[in-house]
């Protein structure tokens, strides 16, 4: 088993218990044990697109990590909470005079772009060898870095308040919390992240996803494996030969073809995956060997 699932993770499940899943039943149709892992974690309240590794893909999981993200977020205007989402104690409820669409509009505009984005306190940020929500439990509030990243698009969707339904479209390292209670304070409301759906990773979109239950209960997952080709559309894929590929299966750099990729994904002359390169020196360099 090599490549990806892509999950339509349930609400209340933690990343780590659909991954516990897929393995217990990966063991089962492989009859040996199958590394299992995911590509960016999911928080409990939250469903939608978990982008899950089989074998050796398990090391492409940054690379996927990496790839722009898409969201349908619901957010909270006039609530505050310690969590910066619906499961934490309220802070402070304030008045929405003077918050209607077309001045959640006019505030969407100031944070598209690169922006500076302080992390929610409830997160698996580490400062001084701590996980932030471990501080946060024990009462503990601390200062946070700004944290620089990149929102594409946002697009307001409904607005029936107090709540109104986003389309957010990112980068990797965006907390939509953050961006939900960043939102409320720009309209000196404050607010909340009420409810959110991941709706992509990459190329891998929700519509197309699997249903946890019907992949656990199938007895073949030829038609819910992705191949890395089709899971990573924005890398360069390259073919080789058989001798160069028994080159690369063993670590050692071939002569660079004519791609100009700095990086990329290389296959031997059936499709199987065979190494992640760098091209140095005219020559292209394994940096992961998949096998």
């Amino acid at each position: 088993m090599l490549g990806f699932l892509n999950i339509d993770k349930p609400l209340g499940m933690t990343s780590h218990d659909v991954v516990a899943r897929v393995r217990r039943r990966a063991r089962q149709l492989a009859g040996h044990e199958v590394k299992v892992g995911h590509a960016g974690t999911l928080d409990p309240l939250a469903s939608g697109v978990l982008v899950v590794c089989l074998g050796a893909a398990a090391r492409l999981s940054d690379e996927v990590m990496h790839t722009t993200k898409r969201y349908r977020a619901v957010v909270h205007f006039g609530v505050t909470t310690e969590t910066d989402d619906g499961e934490g104690d309220i802070i402070e409820v304030r008045s929405l005079d003077g918050v209607d669409e077309s001045a959640i509009r006019d505030a969407l505009d100031n944070f598209v772009g690169e922006i500076d984005q302080i992390p929610p306190m409830y997160s698996a940020i580490k400062q001084g060898g701590r996980k932030l929500y471990d501080l946060a439990r024990a009462g503990k509030t601390v200062e946070r870095a700004a944290r620089r990243v990149r929102i594409d698009a946002l697009t307001l969707l409904d607005w029936h308040p107090p709540q109104a339904v986003l389309d957010v479209i990112c980068g990797s390292g965006t907390y939509i919390r953050s961006l939900a209670r960043d939102l409320g304070e720009n309209l000196s409301c404050g607010a909340h992240l009420a409810a959110l759906t991941r709706t992509a990773v990459g190329a891998l979109r929700l519509e197309d996803s699997a249903q946890l239950d019907d992949l656990l209960a199938a007895e073949s997952w030829d038609g819910y494996i992705i191949t890395p080709r089709a899971a990573l559309t924005h890398w360069t894929f390259c073919r080789v030969n058989a001798a160069q590929a028994s080159v690369l299966r063993h670590g050692r750099a071939i002569r660079q073809q004519h791609q100009d990729a700095e990086q990329l994904l290389i296959e031997d002359e059936s499709g199987a995956l065979i190494a992640l390169v760098r091209a140095k020196d005219g020559c292209w360099k394994p940096e992961k060997v998949f096998g």
